[in-house]
């Protein structure tokens, strides 16, 4: 099958996960940063009382322009802005509706490098926006830097939070189980020099656990380098060198998590997403008879699931599809292979450290190791490759769609194709899944050539 084209409708400044690019250039500098919160300003300005926003952001240098230009954008705007500091975006979610905000912000690019930087909106609600809404911004965008602007009187005031980090970390404890201690468990905790390098390991360390920290010393260049969900090596090597139970390892703003077992072998979004989904399925909170994830989530998860009677339901890639999914679905249970999971009765977007602390209750509760615990069933092979384009629709090259055709034809019922446009990058993403592995290996080649021609 061929994924869906992540360039939804006709966005120009919006990918799939916000505004996203090169720090300092492109969308991402300072003129039009103070356009967009103009823009966004006067979209979430609908009624006379004083509107607020709250604005996060993680440990890249560059959140030293944005936020600044943000900030400026709004109170011309006539919001009011509530400056929290570093904080994970599930983070932002939560206060956005804690704090009866009526836009939350969170300045991250996520697993990205730190030369790169963006901004994710969240509603009054703790969602993001839809397509709908961050067309009708791009389009005041357009309509110029004096369009919306207060009064004089009526301009935002700007103040920060001071506790803002504090509100978050006993949020994330409440998730756990109150029955359940982590005492005498030994975490390894990387936190990717980002945006959960405070309050992940105060969690963990508040209820019982023993902590080794690792990614916890940010600079503005580090998040993401060499460590975090990306690059997990660090914190498989210190999971063993300490002898820990787990190791957990969040990305740059902290919505994602990969986990290692006791022995380092690391552990996808995929198998996080069986075990809870069989936790809770057995304990009775399961809701919406099964899971939501992406086209990329393996086949091996769907047969595990159809083992436990319960249906796996998949969406275009991007976590916002997700959540759409299973709020028309009454799911409380999604999530994508890369570790964004979102678990409904906890938030409204993923949570790497809330997402962890349902492994370990069901760790503790069942008094087992992690490798027997999360080795919920083994993986169909499954191949992703990228091919980087310079313009142009490769996809639509007769040479690609012809290959496509041949790649699916030797599969048949026995594997599937996953080919799709990045919305962030210009990148042709190539994705084959099967039985047989050497197979897939070909089909995935044989694809990821014909692209390279055509583009």
């Amino acid at each position: 099958m061929r994924g869906d084209d992540q360039m939804t409708g006709k966005r120009e400044i919006f990918g799939t996960d916000g505004v996203r690019g090169l720090a300092n250039a492109g969308a991402m500098t300072p003129d039009n940063i103070l356009a967009l919160g103009l823009a966004v300003g006067r979209v979430f300005k609908n009624g006379a009382h004083r509107h607020r926003v709250v604005i996060g952001k993680d440990t890249r240098l560059s959140g030293y322009m944005i936020e600044p230009a943000l900030t400026a954008g709004f109170a011309a705007s006539g919001m009011d802005v509530f400056l929290l500091g570093p904080l994970p975006t599930p983070a932002m979610a939560m206060l956005t509706r804690s704090l009866r905000a009526d836009l939350g912000v969170m300045i991250s690019a996520s697993h990205n490098p730190y030369e790169d930087n963006g901004v994710k909106f969240f509603g009054p609600d703790g969602f993001k926006l839809s397509d709908e809404t961050e067309l009708e911004i791009e389009r005041l965008m357009k309509e110029g830097p004096d369009a919306g602007l207060a009064g004089s009187a009526d301009l935002g005031r700007v103040k920060r939070v001071d506790d803002a980090r504090a509100r978050y970390i006993e949020f994330a404890k409440a998730a756990f189980p109150r029955r359940c201690s982590l005492d005498g468990v030994r975490v390894v905790i990387d936190c990717a020099n980002g945006a959960g390098y405070k309050v992940a390991p105060t969690v963990l360390w508040e209820l019982g656990a023993e902590v080794k920290e690792i990614g916890v010393e940010p600079n503005g260049f580090n998040i993401n380098q060499n460590v975090g969900s990306t690059a997990p090596k660090k914190m498989q090597e210190a999971v063993l060198e300490y002898r820990a139970d787990i190791g957990i390892a969040l990305d740059g703003d902290a919505d994602r998590v990969i986990i290692a077992d006791e022995r380092g072998r690391l552990v996808d979004g995929d198998q996080i997403l069986a075990l809870i989904a069989r936790a809770w399925n057995k304990s009775g909170d399961l809701k919406g008879g099964g899971v939501v994830s992406t086209v990329m989530a393996n086949m091996g998860l769907h047969k595990f699931l159809e083992g436990q009677g319960l249906s796996l339901r998949r969406t275009k890639v991007g976590d916002r599809y997700v959540v759409e999914e299973m709020r028309a679905s009454g799911a409380n249970v999604g999530g994508e292979p890369s570790g964004h999971v979102v678990l409904s009765d906890y938030g409204t977007t993923g949570d790497g450290l809330v997402t962890a602390l349902q492994v370990l209750a069901v760790v503790v509760a069942e008094g087992r190791k992690v490798s027997e615990v999360c080795n919920c069933f083994d993986p169909f092979p499954q191949i992703l490759k990228n091919v980087r384009y310079k313009g142009g629709d490769p996809l639509e090259a007769e040479g690609v769609k012809l290959a496509i055709k041949a790649g699916e034809d030797k599969f048949g019922e026995k594997g599937r194709l996953v080919i799709r446009k990045s919305g962030t990058e210009p990148l042709i993403r190539v994705m084959g899944e099967g039985e047989n592995g050497p197979l897939v290996q070909a089909v995935v080649d044989d694809i990821c050539a014909a692209v390279e021609a055509a583009a």
